[in-house]
């Protein structure tokens, strides 16, 4: 015998732990959605299904990995048989391929079941806000964007911009953003913290060493799904001119908006638009993605109660360091996780540290 038949973490109709393997749950739950949406009259408010067309991709895409688990598993068994029985070396290059399919489809999974969080499943609001140190920061708050821009592209995410304000001379003043797909926030909470950039610097004609920061914050976005109770006499909305380059009359009217949470203090602003209106839609929705937020970091922090002697991994620490000169090296300094392929890092490959940063925070709750 050349293999031994790998042991399988499920049977065939991947219901042996239920959960993130009950296929058959699922398929359950999307049947029940799409009669929700087949019913008369389900559509005369298309802004009303918004959330349940939003359950219904995320269940689709489940669906998806979760058979294509199974297929690859069948697969995997009939050349394992084929290979035992023959030696061929078309059915071991075969095995061998099925093999490492099946071992990235078990990697998805296993990040899959370390999204556990309620929040978890959420689409994400993202922000970037250069440090101390004018172009050189705020270029690399740009690089930042594009990093998180190619990874999104990489996962076929949803990207829209809710706010932006560019540089003086380059990058940009900070940004935010709104990334929508399965598990949005679940994957994204690991880049909360300081990112710092040592290289030489391209706006420094002496040629010297700089070191850069820049802070990244990441909260879930409860869009309509999830309720709050916001009272119209706890906000303050205020009406200012738009800044940075101009272009339909962005700014050159007042349409910009801020509104504040009088309770918190929490404030959100929009000016992307020459529309007050849909300035005004985009704040109040930032501002309710803050304040649920809030929530779940209390939430988090009793959780965490037990926890106290442990290093806290917050916004506002030192995350990840990446190195152009004299070497190059990205290093995470949560995880230890360290990666010498720069350019990929800087071009969306940032899986690895998010799986290792996951697989710590699910180590430390047990």
């Amino acid at each position: 015998m050349i293999y031994a038949p790998p042991a399988s973490p499920f049977r065939n109709d991947l219901t042996v732990f239920g959960g993130v393997f009950d296929l058959n749950a699922l398929q359950t739950r999307l049947s029940a959605i799409e009669a929700e949406l087949s019913r008369p009259g389900a559509w005369d408010n298309p802004e009303a299904l918004t959330p349940l067309l939003r359950r219904k991709s995320r269940m689709e895409e489940e669906i998806s990995r979760l058979t294509r688990l199974k297929t690859c598993r069948e697969d995997m068994e009939e050349w394992l048989a084929l290979a035992n029985e023959s030696e061929d070396q078309e059915a071991m290059e075969s095995l061998a391929q099925q093999q490492k399919e099946l071992a990235g489809l078990l990697d998805e999974t296993e990040l899959v079941t370390l999204l556990a969080a309620e929040e978890d499943k959420l689409d994400a609001i993202l922000e970037i806000h250069p440090g101390a140190g004018g172009t050189e920061s705020q270029d690399w708050a740009e690089m930042l964007l594009r990093m998180y821009t190619r990874w999104a592209a990489r996962r076929k995410f949803d990207l829209e911009e809710l706010d932006m304000l560019p540089g003086d001379e380059a990058g940009i003043k900070s940004v935010t953003l709104r990334v929508a797909g399965p598990y949005a926030f679940g994957f994204l909470k690991s880049e909360r913290g300081i990112h710092r950039l040592i290289r030489i610097s391209p706006f420094d004609a002496s040629g010297r060493r700089h070191t850069s920061f820049a802070s990244v914050d990441v909260i879930p976005d409860a869009g309509t799904e999830i309720e709050l109770d916001i009272r119209e006499a706890d906000l303050r909305f205020d009406i200012f001119r738009s800044s940075g380059p101009g272009g339909q009359s962005v700014n050159t009217t007042s349409s910009a908006v801020r509104v504040t949470h009088l309770p918190t203090g929490i404030t959100a602003q929009c000016q992307n638009e020459k529309s007050q209106h849909h300035n005004k839609e985009t704040a109040l929705r930032v501002l309710k993605a803050r304040l649920y937020n809030l929530e779940v970091q209390k939430r988090e922090a009793e959780r965490q109660a037990d926890y106290a002697g442990k290093d806290a991994i917050a916004f506002g620490s030192q995350i990840r360091t990446y190195t152009l000169q004299p070497y190059r090296l990205v290093k995470d300094h949560r995880t230890g996780a360290e990666s010498g392929n720069v350019d990929a890092v800087l071009d969306g490959a940032i899986d690895a540290f998010q799986h290792d940063y996951l697989l710590s925070r699910h180590e430390q709750n047990r």
